[in-house]
């Protein structure tokens, strides 16, 4: 079969890859590695990085007359997967269409009930399912084949289906290495600074699947399941050291969501890359309880220099009985200190407006974030509602998402969204107001040193899509200068009353 999979032309939405930096998309390579190794013809058409509009994805569908065309998607840039969809199936409309991706994994019958043009969703993990899929459609071109594919939705005489999921892959080791190959590689410029040794190259990784925690907004446990499955040691040892070689890249982003799940296994990797001498740079996403000090010297050791963990809220009730995170601050604090004393980047995550989260409870957080200025890294979010998540359920009990809300029509106006943060995601305001919303984010990013806000402006103003969304942005300028004000009033203060 001939099989193109594509990345829409905005790419991922995240802030991070707004500076000429991207991060080549391990789910399309991971299925295009399975495929490939079946005898596949394999094209990857990264529009985001390769910079093409979509007359230009138009033509290289006609030329390559592909038998399949797959389309990744997440909830922030799905209006753009959409589109890619139908501009493909005008393009070249015997293709099978097939719609992948942590969206559409959440949210299939509600792409396939929106989207006419759109033949198949895979839900979950793609690899086997793709592979399944590309063997039966070549034996035989018919949609009756698709009912005994689990992990597919599909539409079939105008009713929508959806099989059984499918069983997780237990050995991923058994997976090829993802097939950066089929990329141009060098175009995405991916790069981290490493503290003393400036901007050096990288590369993503993934070691283990799944994650066994359920905090209310995350959809981590729909996506890859609660069972987390965990690559071997000498596995990883493996990819990383071929990718060291093939690709010259010092730094490495294991992309895991939890990667110290089990801290037996983040051990044994690290002895086997100070055994080796790879004389890399690493970082990875952490859960703050299942560390301990030497086990972070060891990381260290192997090469760590960049941590990132989760608190979302300093209000224990928000923290542990809203969100489920079951965290105790005094493992926030041990863990911040740990980093500094070992010359670690602590990066830790905060989410501002949570489901019953009153001001004073965000007052919490905030002085958090404060009382480490300069010293950690604080990435902040206003609360995201994905599909399928409690998140959802409940912002729909609650009135923030109508109970008819579709995530494949436009928002109606009094659906909040910041389109130049995060993508066209949601968010979730009850008991805070905008106005306090906003003071949070410019709060946070005056205790940032590399924040700066003003270069948004003209994402800003090209994002305006209604009076309701010009009416925030007015609010959001009239708390910064309040702020600003403050601010300055504060410093000169102690002049004027030693001039009294």
């Amino acid at each position: 079969m001939k099989v193109m999979l594509l990345v829409p032309p905005g790419g991922y939405f995240a802030e991070r890859w707004r500076k000429g930096s991207s991060m080549p998309p391990l789910g399309l390579l991971y299925i295009a590695a399975v495929l490939e190794k079946d005898g596949h013809d394999l094209k990857i058409v990264p529009a985001d990085i390769l910079q093409l509009k979509f007359r230009q994805i138009q033509d290289m569908i006609r030329h390559y007359q592909p038998d399949i065309i797959g389309v990744t998607s997440t909830t922030e840039n799905r209006f753009q997967s959409f589109k890619l969809i139908k501009k493909a199936k005008e393009a070249y409309p015997q293709a099978l269409t097939v719609l992948g991706g942590p969206h559409a994994s959440m949210a299939p019958e509600d792409c396939l009930a929106h989207l006419p043009e759109l033949d198949v969703v895979v839900i979950g993990e793609g690899e086997e399912t793709m592979k399944e899929l590309c063997a039966r459609w070549a034996e035989k071109a018919d949609f009756h084949i698709m009912e005994r594919i689990d992990g597919l939705a599909f539409r079939h005489n105008g009713q929508i289906k959806v099989n059984p999921r499918r069983a997780p892959i237990l050995d991923l080791d058994a997976l090829p290495f993802p097939a950066f190959h089929l990329i141009p590689f060098e175009k995405y410029n991916f790069r981290f600074e490493v503290p003393g040794q400036g901007l050096l190259p990288a590369i993503n990784m993934i070691t283990s699947r799944g994650c066994p925690f359920n905090c209310n907004f995350c959809a981590t446990p729909i996506n890859w399941g609660r069972q987390v499955r965990m690559r071997s040691p000498a596995n990883v040892l493996q990819e990383i050291e071929y990718l060291k070689d093939k690709y010259q890249v010092d730094v490495f982003f294991f992309f895991d969501d939890t990667f110290n799940a089990n801290p037996k296994r983040v051990a044994k990797i690290c002895d086997l890359i100070i055994e080796r001498r790879l004389n890399i740079y690493w970082k990875c996403d952490i859960r703050l309880d299942l560390i301990d000090r030497p086990l972070l010297e060891k990381m260290k050791k192997a090469g760590l220099f960049h941590l990132s963990f989760g608190l979302e809220a300093g209000s224990e009730r928000v923290r542990n009985e809203i969100i489920h995170k079951k965290i105790n601050i005094d493992d926030f604090h041990r863990v911040v200190k740990w980093c500094l004393e070992l010359d670690i980047i602590p990066n830790a995550f905060f989410i501002f407006s949570h489901p019953t989260e009153t001001w004073e409870e965000a007052q919490e957080t905030i002085r958090i974030i404060e009382q480490y200025r300069d010293q950690i890294e604080g990435s902040i979010a206003i609360l995201h509602i994905y599909p399928g998540t409690p998140l959802e359920k409940t912002a729909k009990e609650l009135g923030v998402l109508p109970p008819d809300f579709s995530w494949a029509r436009p928002h109606p106006p009094r659906i909040i969204t910041l389109p130049t943060a995060q993508g066209d995601v949601p968010l979730f305001l009850h008991k805070l107001t905008w106005s306090q919303v906003s003071e949070l984010i410019f709060r946070w990013s005056f205790s940032q040193r590399k924040v700066s806000l003003l270069d948004k402006i003209p994402q800003v103003i090209k994002n305006i899509r209604s009076f309701q969304d010009l009416w925030r942005y007015l609010i959001m300028l009239v708390v910064y200068c309040r702020l600003k004000l403050r601010k300055f009033f504060q410093k000169i203060s102690p002049l004027l009353r030693s001039r009294d």
